[in-house]
């Protein structure tokens, strides 16, 4: 019976599966919340287990890609940085462009005193340098991406004068750890099916319509840039139709980093799209995992458009270059946000500080985050991790059509 009910389950898509788990799960929150509130384990387990999992597939698949790489082989990195920041800063610029076209005031009520933001950009970036030289054993126990990065290609480069034993050695680690991930990923449909069903029954629908005009503008910011902006980067790139990509991205990426609230929880995901999209292994194992930490067009659209509404707000004018200067400090600014959930929301006094706007007042702003957080953050997530994949393949579709 059970045997026969797995297969059944097999032969639909997982993309339907989550949508199914999806759908139930809202269900269970609205008509059932004291079954929400048991089965949102499923969900902890699920994003617990992708996060355990993404530290050591991106150490073990870098150290194999590297080790591996004949030489001469073209990996289009620079290429894709260039895309992760062009894409970055449009959709800071976009985000600034568009608080000006549609202002949104804010009621700041809420605190959130006991968070400490970054005093700058300065601090930003300097943490961002430090985790580089992480020890590697402590960035891969707490998900430091930037330092496990930074130590894979290292080791993946020395390995590179190892025995073609020790290489193979390598290959079949890092099979099996994808293998692992894929298991998990399998999972998905009851992870979705927990995490919609608890994170509804806590936060409520009703918490969400008060700041309905900022989520509007947020929400609208982001979906201009995953539909607009960025099918015009990559059709630039790849000069064929993109939206067939783009589409594929927000289905099979977008979707997942949508309920997991992680672009680091959804690093297995996007490596395993990769594969599927019959990308260079030596191109993605770098690019996905650097674009969780630094490929931020999401929380550059947050950073921009909560730092304007503090500033329409308190009724302070802006110029047009205080305005642009605003879209360079996001874009900077959000290749240092958390691959964690909310990360972005800590930046947004240093964005408040350029209209000279206080401490006190810029972390009510980052309140009112925490407050629309249960589909900002969801949908910013979304933009950012498909984001990663999509210009990854761009680079890589270029780079054969020139070849």
């Amino acid at each position: 019976m059970f045997k026969s009910l797995f297969s059944a389950i097999s032969k639909v898509s997982l993309v339907k599966q989550i949508l199914i788990g999806l759908v139930l799960g809202l269900i269970v929150a609205l008509y059932a919340p004291d079954i929400a509130s048991r089965v949102s384990l499923l969900g902890t387990l699920f994003v617990g287990a992708l996060k355990a999992v993404a530290p050591l597939l991106v150490l073990v698949l870098i150290m194999s890609a590297l080790s591996n790489q004949k030489r001469g082989v073209d990996t289009n990195m620079k290429s894709i940085i260039f895309l992760y920041i062009l894409g970055t800063f449009s959709a800071a610029f976009i985000a600034v462009v568009a608080s000006f076209l549609y202002p949104v005031d804010l009621k700041l009520v809420a605190s959130a005193s006991d968070i400490t933001p970054p005093n700058g950009i300065v601090e930003v970036l300097r943490s961002l340098v430090l985790n580089v030289v992480d020890n590697p054993v402590h960035a891969l126990m707490t998900g430091n991406y930037i330092g496990i990065l930074a130590w894979s290609i290292v080791f993946g480069v020395a390995l590179r004068h190892s025995s073609e034993t020790t290489k193979e050695v390598i290959k079949s680690f890092s099979d099996a750890v994808s293998q692992a991930v894929r298991w998990v990923i399998q999972l998905a449909p009851l992870g979705i099916f927990g995490l919609v069903a608890d994170s509804i029954s806590r936060n409520g629908i009703e918490a969400l319509i008060g700041y309905g005009k900022l989520l509007i503008l947020l929400i609208g910011c982001m979906l201009f840039v995953a539909l607009i902006i960025n099918p015009l980067i990559v059709f630039w790139k790849i000069r064929s139709n993109p939206y067939p990509l783009v589409f594929t991205c927000l289905r099979e990426s977008g979707l997942y980093a949508f309920f997991t609230r992680s672009s680091a929880a959804n690093i297995p995901v996007n490596m395993n799209l990769c594969k599927k999209l019959g990308l260079n292994p030596d191109t993605y194992s770098v690019s996905i995992p650097l674009g969780a930490t630094v490929n931020m067009a999401g929380a550059a659209v947050t950073i921009s458009v909560l730092a304007l509404a503090a500033v329409h707000t308190l009724g302070i004018s802006v110029d047009i270059w205080t305005a642009l200067l605003l879209s360079i400090l996001a874009a900077i600014g959000a290749c240092g946000a958390s691959g964690v959930a909310g990360g972005s929301l800590l930046l947004v006094p240093m964005a408040c500080a350029l209209f000279g706007i206080n401490n006190d007042i810029a972390m009510q702003v980052v309140g009112v985050g925490f407050i629309i957080g249960v589909l900002q953050d969801s949908a910013e997530t979304a933009l950012n991790s498909s984001t990663d994949v999509l210009f990854t393949a761009a680079a890589d579709i270029a780079s054969r059509k020139k070849g």
